[in-house]
């Protein structure tokens, strides 16, 4: 078997020892009857496979890992609340019509007029981080930490991320049905398991409240289910609040959140007694 560098003026001690090792890689790797066909090769054909499979052998072992890498940033992407109604929806078991249906199973003749995922693009912060940090909590001396203990010693959802609701009970529905002469009554539903934490009638009502709630009821011929298929059926989503109100133009309409597969929220405006949308907003954030 003859070598005859051509080209590899200056190297060509190495290219000798590429040639064996290229040889020998050949003699392993394949058969007994590729061995002669890697002898066969010219010296500078061996010498260019046998060094391009020493750099690719090395490298075969941390390839897979980019896949990997590429997954975590389709989360950094998120918003904030996008992140927040992410971890939030996960947890919550019982749909809104569910919710729904028990809310006004639970008054006699009662008409829903409100429904919200509590806890979800709410603007009060249950977590109160300004006053844990004052002097006047001495828990914080056994955690061995910085001010910000106490707060996550206090409420275990200031540490526990998997419980975004701001409580250890988990995701609530909260909703207000109406009675036909305009009593309301506030009824908490557990988002989870479906029960009913709380029903009671709204002891803050006066006199004008109940006839506002009567009228609004009796001029609302769509039905809070209705309004939120509607919404749904131009943004298919998960319905997270319903609520009957008037818009900017006296009208009567219900408000409907639906959070779409991007965690983005949008809010309709349907016209309670005609089922039309007057208004879609939505959020940025």
């Amino acid at each position: 078997m003859r070598f005859e560098p051509r080209r590899n003026k200056t190297v060509s001690p190495r290219t000798r020892r590429l040639r064996v090792a290229g040889g020998a890689l050949c003699a392993a790797a394949l058969a007994a009857t590729l061995v002669t066909g890697c002898g066969q090769d010219s010296g500078d054909k061996t010498a260019s496979e046998t060094s391009e499979a020493a750099k690719v052998l090395p490298n075969q072992t941390t390839s897979p890992s980019g896949s990997v890498s590429g997954s975590p940033s389709e989360t950094a992407q998120l918003t904030k609340d996008q992140s927040e109604r992410k971890e939030l929806l996960s947890t919550v078991k019982v749909t809104f019509d569910k919710a729904a249906t028990t809310a006004v199973g639970e008054v006699s003749g009662g008409k829903l007029t409100d429904l919200d995922l509590e806890g979800l693009d709410d603007d009060d912060d249950a977590s109160g981080s300004p006053s844990p940090t004052g002097s006047a909590s001495p828990t914080g001396s056994p955690t061995g930490g910085t001010s910000p203990s106490p707060e996550g010693s206090a409420s275990p959802s200031g540490t526990g991320s998997p419980s975004p609701s701001g409580s250890s009970a988990g995701p609530k529905w909260v909703a207000e049905v109406v009675e036909e002469d305009g009593t309301a009554h506030n009824v908490t539903i557990d988002a989870v398991s479906g029960a009913v934490i709380d029903s009671a009638p709204d002891a803050d009502q006066s006199d004008s409240d109940k006839q506002e709630l009567a009228d609004q009821i009796s001029k609302a011929t769509q039905t809070p289910q209705q309004a939120a298929k509607v919404a749904t059926d131009k943004k298919p989503g998960k319905v997270t609040s319903v609520g009957l109100d008037e818009n900017d133009s006296n009208a009567l309409v219900w408000q409907v959140d639906v959070v779409s597969k991007d965690w983005k929220k949008t809010t309709f405006d349907v016209d309670a007694a005609k089922g039309t949308i007057t208004d879609e907003q939505v959020d940025d954030d």
